[in-house]
């Protein structure tokens, strides 16, 4: 009889994990919750797709785990609630995992008609609570797992529950790729969604700006083909759960790349390094994504860099490579294998993102930056890891921009100064929030004063990276009022608003 201890320790931990989450408290609320939930599993392709926390008597029961399918239904629950971030992690009444679109419209009707609060999880690496999690009735997307290339029109359908590494893996052996994330473990539908940074963005613009069309199911049940000629005020601003992508696809040779740690000695240098390479920026194929990173009270500072050939010209790169390193990985290489060589910091922390959007990164935000880490090691704080990202796109990369309800205009190109903070204790989270808060106000601050046009409405929030108590107007800019009227006719039982995320 075979042994499953690593499950064993999952469902442990998922307990140990889901004592410390807030259910819904209210006995009637979950009960019409649960009710919702067995109606679901009465109408979709399979009941045993409808999943319910079911908590072990002990650990010693768990201890004695010897079939997989003894605890499928627990197992399937927690890694349908996970999510990379541990605050991001709610207990559902229950978990449900859609085969088809229409799967997904009895759901969405089901829900609409009992009004229960629910979310939708694509890859699961959002950080703000409620955006991508639930109290009530959590829809798991991974069913959706299809990577079709489309060779003579050149296009590519994803389906909406995949993460990017599995995207690139599939397009591999056809020698093209899409435009998707840059490190490995993110989710194809938030990443879209919200707009999407990539490796080729210099190049090709957003990720949304490659997009040819979704699979889109209504807040209504309808399901729809939205283009930007079917549907175009549906393709500005989607209302409803997409289930399907179709992406522009581009050519791929392998790339020259990869990660590179320097320690505390060598920042001085690789900060002089990332100045360089910011000042003479003109390759749309060289890309490079520096962050200055404490941990264990340790400072040091990450170097990805990226070409988009086998090998980089002479010069892109040296500045980088020349500086003592106390981690060195790079090569020429798939751009699989490129994504895969950043390390992602370990799942089941605490996490945010905030940031500010900069039209430059000069060398005074480069030394706050250095300044703030600084700072940050000598706190002393359980579990405390602390990240400023710096992504120095070309000005033109929006010149390919469609638009759409993230504003990214040619003329105003911001580029995210991004921060992560990570941490053990629940009790810590709002003097996370507060110091993110005061960090990005010391960036703005300076960055207003060193000249660069970013303030009142210029200063528009990248939603993968926004707090969740971000106003829509730093979100969506001037596109607030038409999203809100797209938001009327399509979705007229408000049924969106019983999701999480940016509401309007």
């Amino acid at each position: 009889m075979r042994h499953y201890p690593y499950l064993a320790v999952l469902l442990l931990s998922a307990t140990h994990a889901l004592s410390d989450i807030l259910p819904i408290e209210n006995g009637s609320d979950q009960g019409r919750v649960l009710d919702a939930c067995r109606t679901i599993a009465s109408q979709i392709s399979s009941s045993d797709d409808v999943h319910y926390p079911r908590k072990p008597a002990s650990s010693a029961t768990v201890s004695k785990l010897t079939t997989l399918s003894e605890y499928s239904a627990s197992l399937a629950y927690v890694e349908d609630i996970h999510h990379w971030s541990a605050n991001s992690t709610q207990a559902s009444v229950c978990s449900v995992r859609p085969r088809t679109a229409d799967d997904v419209s009895e759901i969405l009707s089901i829900i609409g008609d009992t009004r229960v609060p629910f979310a939708v999880k694509g890859g699961g690496h959002a950080t703000n609570q409620g955006f991508s999690s639930t109290p009530g009735v959590h829809i798991a997307m991974s069913a959706f797992s299809e990577v079709v290339y489309h060779e003579r029109n050149q296009t590519v359908e994803v389906g909406a529950g995949l993460i990017w590494d599995q995207v690139y893996a599939a397009l591999e052996p056809h020698g093209v790729t899409v435009l998707g994330g840059r490190v490995s473990g993110v989710g194809v539908a938030g990443f879209t969604l919200g707009g999407g940074y990539s490796w080729k963005s210099n190049q090709h613009g957003l990720t949304i700006d490659t997009i040819v069309a979704y699979e889109l199911v209504l807040p209504t049940g309808d399901i729809v083909a939205v283009t930007e000629s079917s549907y175009p005020d549906l393709f500005f601003g989607l209302k409803g759960i997409v289930t399907k992508f179709t992406f522009n696809a581009y050519p791929q040779t392998q790339v020259f790349g990869g990660f590179l740690l320097y320690p505390a000695t060598s920042i001085a240098a690789a900060t002089a390094a990332t100045n360089k390479f910011i000042a003479k920026r003109t390759d749309p194929l060289a890309q490079v994504l520096v962050e200055y990173i404490v941990t264990a009270r340790l400072l040091f500072v990450a170097a990805t860099l990226f070409y988009d050939a086998p090998t980089a010209p002479a010069g892109t790169f040296d500045d980088f490579l020349s500086i003592p390193a106390v981690t060195r990985d790079v090569k020429t290489r798939s751009l699989l294998s490129l994504v895969k060589s950043t390390p992602v910091p370990v799942e089941g922390f605490r996490s945010l993102f905030n940031h500010v959007s900069v039209l430059d990164h000069t060398p005074a935000l480069l030394d706050l930056l250095h300044d703030q880490a600084l700072f940050a090691e000598n706190i002393s704080l359980n579990g405390f890891v602390y990240g400023f990202v710096v992504e120095p796109f070309l000005p033109s990369y929006f010149n390919n921009s469609k638009g759409g309800a993230y504003p990214h205009d040619p003329d105003h190109p911001l580029m995210p100064l991004h921060m992560t903070f990570s941490w053990k204790n629940p009790a810590e989270d709002q003097a996370f929030i507060d110091a993110s808060k005061a960090v990005a106000k010391a960036i703005f601050d300076l960055a207003v004063s060193e000249g660069q046009d970013i303030d009142e409405e210029k200063q528009i929030q990248y939603g993968n990276y926004a707090l969740a108590d971000t106003p829509l107007e730093r979100v969506y800019g001037r596109n607030v009022e038409r999203l809100r009227g797209i938001k009327r006719e399509y979705d007229p039982g408000d049924v969106m608003s019983l999701a999480g995320g940016f509401r309007f």
